[in-house]
């Protein structure tokens, strides 16, 4: 079976707004349907899909979820907010700035973009239409600043996403957490820039944005610290072995997995602890609805997973990534043109498809093709990351713009369109990140 004939049906039945585990599902099946001889059956697709789940380190990904839930509804990101807000809110695109370093910082805490866009969204959004910013605007801002600044919650570890790439590359898990962080705090920079320079051209409300610093100042720097304590110390518990050296580079693949778990678990607890006993923003009663909010958003995500673990053992039986590295290089001899097309199919790839399948899809296909050129697989797996975390800004995928527009009531596309600058820093981002492999392996060296 051509490679043309494959990856043109599954392009197809994408465009048709097929749901990917659908789709997925069925482009696996069609080799065998077209050529009986072909060695993987219906049956063996079942076996991986199953089989596939089996993985440890996957286990992380439910308990981010679940507590991206409980910090959302506990309240954290608001705390976050309010202590930023003190010190940077009566300066030039001081409140756009603390959103984005709230959504750094949650981002470090939830290991989601949707669950970053909806937890400082929904408390961002009106609050800086209150002060004055516009609607489509203030959206933009939260889907861009929480989406564009809600995607470093992908990019700032933990990251799901960073977990399924391990998965699927078999690199270290502890090294990607390490890897994503000065990358985060670039993407970050550049968007607090564009935000400085919007407010600059077309001027803030200075007097609803001096009331709303009053409030804050009239609390005192004591107790704003105090209120918002434990959630700045949320990175710090979950992070902290990490950063401290307490697990190395070097550790085995098995001891990364069940850091990362542990990571995910200690946020649960932690969470747990500061909203039901500290804050007091959540009761007991109130964990059986937020498991089940939990499991309703992890519930698709694991149906797609098995799908794309089918089709990448398709992809390997098809010999997908010699064919495809092996065309790539032939034809292309530069190690820049090689890294710019990867990108802009990244790019496009994650306007259509979610992350965690596309990286399982595209992980065993790109990266033989970035290793022959010399890009160290931790630095690739953040080159994905960051692509892909573009299309949560993105349509027709664009998962956070489509929360950013529940929050608001304003529509996708106004969203979108608004959007559209902070894209472009994200874009300038990238392209460092791609090109200054540094950024990404300091803290690794």
């Amino acid at each position: 079976m051509s490679l043309a004939l494959f990856f043109g049906v599954l392009v197809l039945l994408l465009v048709l707004t097929v749901p990917i585990c659908v789709s997925f599902a069925f482009v696996t099946l069609l080799p065998s349907i077209v050529d009986a001889s072909f060695p993987y059956t219906a049956d063996a697709a079942v076996r991986s899909m199953v089989s596939g789940l089996n993985n440890f380190p996957l286990l992380a990904i439910p308990l981010f979820i679940i507590a991206g839930v409980i910090m959302a509804k506990g309240q954290i990101s608001e705390r976050l907010f309010n202590v930023f807000s003190y010190f940077v809110g009566n300066r030039t695109a001081g409140l756009p700035c603390a959103v984005t370093i709230t959504c750094l910082f949650y981002g470090a805490i939830s290991g989601s973009g949707p669950a970053t866009t909806a937890a400082v969204g929904s408390m961002c959004i009106p609050l800086l239409t209150s002060v004055g910013y516009d609607l489509t605007f203030a959206t933009a801002l939260n889907k861009g600043l929480v989406a564009v600044s809600g995607s470093l919650g992908i990019i700032i570890p933990p990251s799901i996403p960073y977990i399924m790439y391990c998965n699927a590359s078999g690199a270290s898990i502890s090294e990607l957490f390490l890897a994503g962080f000065l990358p985060g705090v670039l993407i970050a920079l550049c968007l607090m820039v564009y935000s400085y320079i919007y407010c600059k051209i077309h001027g803030e409300d200075k007097d609803k944005l001096n009331a709303k610093c009053m409030e804050l100042r009239a609390k005192g720097l004591g107790t704003v610290l105090k209120e918002g304590f434990w959630a700045l110390m949320s990175p710090v518990i979950i992070l902290g072995g990490i950063y401290a050296g307490i697990f190395t580079p070097t550790e085995s693949a098995i001891v990364a997995s069940i850091y990362s778990v542990l990571a995910a678990t200690i946020s649960i607890f932690y969470s747990l602890i500061v909203s039901l006993f500290i804050y007091r923003t959540i009761k007991i009663r109130d964990l059986p609805k937020i498991m089940l909010e939990g499991i309703h958003s992890y519930a698709p995500i694991l149906i797609i997973l098995s799908a794309a673990v089918a089709f990448a053992r398709v992809i390997t039986l098809m010999n997908v990534a010699t064919i495809v590295s092996e065309a790539v290089l032939s034809a292309i001899s530069s190690k820049v043109v090689i890294l710019l097309l990867i990108n802009v199919l990244l790019l496009f790839v994650g306007m259509i498809m979610d992350t965690g399948p596309a990286i399982l899809v595209f992980t065993p296909v790109l990266l033989p093709v970035a290793e022959a050129i010399g890009v160290d697989p931790i630095h690739f797996g953040i080159i994905m990351c960051v692509n892909l975390a573009i299309g949560f800004v993105t349509p027709p995928m664009g998962a956070n713009l489509f929360v950013a527009s529940n929050l608001s009531k304003v529509s996708v596309f106004d969203i979108a369109r608004k959007a559209v600058p902070f894209i472009l820093a994200f874009l300038i981002a990238l392209l460092l990140i791609t090109f200054v492999p540094q950024i990404s392996m300091f803290l690794l060296q």
